[in-house]
């Protein structure tokens, strides 16, 4: 939470900065740490009124991820220009755009200034950065390579958001074609079908419909009638999923499930190897152990149930186990990344293999991927051609039949 304060240092000097922290108590305690004296604080984007303070509702800019591997490039280099630390960010802070990142990294600087390691610095921002990068930054300021840190963190970075941009890329034209066939069926629904059984209907109750006429023309009226309550059962629906899963224990089961999938299981399967593997190597690589790198790894995926399984997996490390024996105990892992964890095990060049396994299923799921997106393009192209084909012929059959008879 953020905090704009009024101070007083030893010598009567009397300021107003904003600090960053995780409540009032914790504030004051790192303001005595730093012989700073609190004479008053407010709430960013709050009221004082006699003593309390109202929160305003405020929207904050996030720290976009591109913004943030720009300062730890730009940071990066600075330090192998042989600038110090302190220095280093007093020049990035000034020249950024993002005032949410600008109020983080002053007060960033202001703990590095006074004394406080910058792992610890960013470690104190309340969860904003990833567990990865705090151990990273430890890494590099326990063997004094904070810039080599710096830039492989930033490789690794870079490596996941290309992955997922080509995931993202592949899937847009699927996506597009399912949204524009349902746009193109819904007017026919809601504009097209009840002009045809209006004007089916004044031709009196002696006109017989097809039945797939009569069917289609039922399931129209049936939506556009009920449309309150469908959109109400779906909002409903909606809300009762979400609400499921953020119980405790449920997103570990619905990844799960979705790892049980044909198709779609083995590709996040693999997936969530590549993001695991490559974020233990470039821990390793860094001089974090295995078991806090598996630790590490664990709260930073995003699929829950490989995350259970890896917290597992750690356990049974810090007791004494391989890596791979305990991998293979969760099933979780496909067998060939198993089996290079164990080569890279016994030639202690795990860091090595792990990123190796990384390289190998991310470029497996690019490929699969690019497959899915041909084979699926044509495909949804055809069922929307047969859908608004049998819809139009059903509604121009009885038309068809009529000018038959008056002929």
């Amino acid at each position: 939470m953020e905090y704009r304060c009024r101070v007083s240092t030893a010598n009567g000097h009397v300021s107003t900065a904003t600090f960053v922290a995780e409540n009032e108590a914790r504030l004051r305690m790192e303001l005595e740490e730093k012989g700073l004296f609190l004479l008053s604080l407010q709430p960013l984007g709050g009221v004082g009124v006699g003593g309390f303070s109202f929160r305003l509702p405020s929207r904050t800019k996030k720290i976009a991820s591109e913004e943030f591997l720009i300062f730890n490039q730009e940071m990066a280099t600075l330090l192998r220009a042989g600038l110090p630390l302190v220095q280093s960010l007093d020049i990035l802070r000034r020249r950024v755009p993002n005032p949410t990142f600008k109020r983080v990294l002053d007060d960033v600087y202001e703990r590095v200034r006074s004394g406080s390691a910058l792992s610890d610095a960013f470690e104190a921002q309340g969860g904003m950065f990833t567990g990865i990068y705090h151990a990273s930054l430890m890494a590099g300021e326990k063997s004094g390579s904070l810039e080599t840190v710096l830039r492989r963190y930033v490789s690794h970075m870079k490596v996941i958001a290309s992955v997922r941009s080509k995931m993202i890329s592949a899937l847009i034209y699927p996506v597009v074609l399912l949204l524009l066939a349902a746009a193109v069926v819904g007017m026919i629904v809601f504009k097209v079908v009840p002009e045809f059984a209006s004007f089916y209907e004044s031709f009196g109750a002696g006109a017989e419909l097809p039945a797939s006429t009569q069917l289609i023309v039922a399931f129209s009226t049936s939506i556009v009638e009920y449309a309150f309550i469908w959109v109400a059962a779906l909002v409903a629906i909606f809300v009762s999923v979400s609400v499921w899963v953020r119980q405790p224990g449920q997103r570990s089961r619905l990844d799960r499930a979705i790892m049980r999938l044909p198709w779609f299981g083995p590709l996040s399967r693999k997936f969530s190897t590549a993001q695991v593997a490559r974020t233990i190597s470039t821990l390793l690589a860094g001089g974090i152990p295995l078991v806090n790198s598996l630790d590490i790894a664990a709260k930073s995926i995003g699929n829950q149930a490989v995350a259970a399984d890896l917290g597992i997996a750690a356990r049974e490390v810090r007791e004494g186990s391989s890596l791979a024996h305990a991998l293979q105990q969760r099933r979780t892992f496909p067998d060939v990344a198993i089996e290079m964890v164990e080569v890279g095990e016994s030639t202690g060049a795990l860091a090595e293999m792990l990123n190796s396994i990384a390289d190998f299923y991310d470029e497996e799921n690019d490929t699969s991927l690019t497959r899915f997106s041909n084979l699926v393009q044509p495909v949804l192209l055809i069922i929307m051609g047969i859908v608004i084909a049998g819809l139009l012929l059903s509604l121009y059959m009885p038309l068809f039949q009529l000018s038959s008879l008056a002929r």
